[in-house]
């Protein structure tokens, strides 16, 4: 009798993924054939645009295509949306470069990025790490673009085309750094004092949404993890495993500005992890400090002579200026043109 159940189980799961797989295959045909039919209607909107040659064609001609197509076929052309699938054509005119990964309404937002190399680095992440369009939307409206590449304060034509054709690629501790690092997620008012205890613990309720700013491969060890030496207890803050750097990620929490003990109480941590806590196979751990502000620490000297790899970033608990945040991107990109 036991084994009959056994063998039913195997069963129903069987073809349970038998029938998961399927239904993922129809999904995934019918995005690609809408948003091969999408981009079909773009060409020809933009085809007949063209011959047209008249001024106001956008506004009159999209309103009663749309109008006409929606008595028709009902929901799904309104103008605003045959105004996406021109510019689905306009954007991408190729249609093979176009993914079968993103959904049409990944490409909704993607379509109003107007910087090309901006929009590719977007479209790259999204497939690479598997984004929803929640998470999407979050991660341009938190401009990642631009934090990522002010992170090592060497912005670069170089860098600005690595991001684009590859996206964010993590091949070295540095790579997983951001700054500033954006927890509106929290719920937080902006500069309102906090223990780093309240902190933690809201991080810890928000984990998911705490990975995904993290960026990719990062998997949560826990909180206040215990580091002994001889009699005296310590506490790492939170520990993370990134599994592409193979590397354990520590974390220290800081509700004021960096100090320089921070980093020398964070490199203990990281000296013990690399002794007692690392596997054969896994790479030496970095360290993180995440503070309020970085203040007048300069990392270069604070870590001058130290083996590990630690990292210093600002937080913020607000979206951050877009608009800054692009201009002092500009400004770098600028500098660093003049030099050459």
């Amino acid at each position: 009798m036991e084994n009959n159940i056994l063998n039913n189980e195997a069963l129903v799961d069987e073809i349970a993924r038998i029938i998961t797989n399927a239904r993922n295959n129809v999904i995934k045909n019918v995005n690609n054939e809408l948003i091969h039919a999408y981009w079909n209607i773009g060409r020809i909107i933009v085809e007949d645009e063209l011959k047209s040659k008249r001024g106001e064609y956008g506004k009159k001609q999209l309103l009663t295509l749309s109008k006409t197509l929606t008595k028709k076929f009902g929901k799904g052309f309104s103008r605003a949306n045959l105004q996406n699938m021109r510019l689905l054509y306009l954007k991408y005119p190729n249609y093979q470069t176009l993914s079968s990964k993103l959904s049409w309404s990944h490409y909704c937002e993607l379509l109003y990025i107007s910087d090309d190399d901006k929009r590719h680095f977007y479209e790259k992440e999204a497939i690479n790490a598997n984004w929803s369009v929640r998470e999407l939307k979050r991660q341009i409206s938190t401009s990642l673009f631009e934090r990522l590449l002010l992170s090592d304060g060497e912005a670069n034509k170089k860098k600005v085309l690595e991001l684009a054709l590859k996206g964010n690629e993590i091949a070295k501790p540095e790579d997983i750094v951001k700054d500033p690092y954006v927890f509106e997620f929290l719920g937080l008012p902006e500069n309102k004092p906090m223990m780093e205890s309240d902190l933690e613990e809201a991080l810890v309720r928000q984990i998911e949404k705490f990975l995904l700013e993290l960026g990719k491969g990062f998997m949560f060890v826990g909180t206040q993890q215990r580091v002994t030496f001889g009699n005296t207890h310590y506490y790492v803050d939170m520990v993370f495993y990134n599994k592409i750097l193979r590397s354990y990620v520590l974390i220290e929490l800081k509700t004021i500005k960096l100090m320089p003990e921070a980093v020398g109480q964070l490199n203990m941590y990281l000296n013990y992890y690399e002794a007692e806590i690392n596997d054969e196979n896994d790479n030496p751990p970095i360290g993180l400090i995440l503070c309020t502000d970085k203040g007048n620490v300069d990392m270069q000297y604070a870590i001058g002579g130290l083996s590990n790899k630690i990292f210093a970033s600002k937080y913020i608990t607000y979206m951050p200026d877009k608009e800054q945040l692009i201009a002092q991107v500009e400004a770098v990109l600028l500098a660093n043109d003049q030099a050459q």
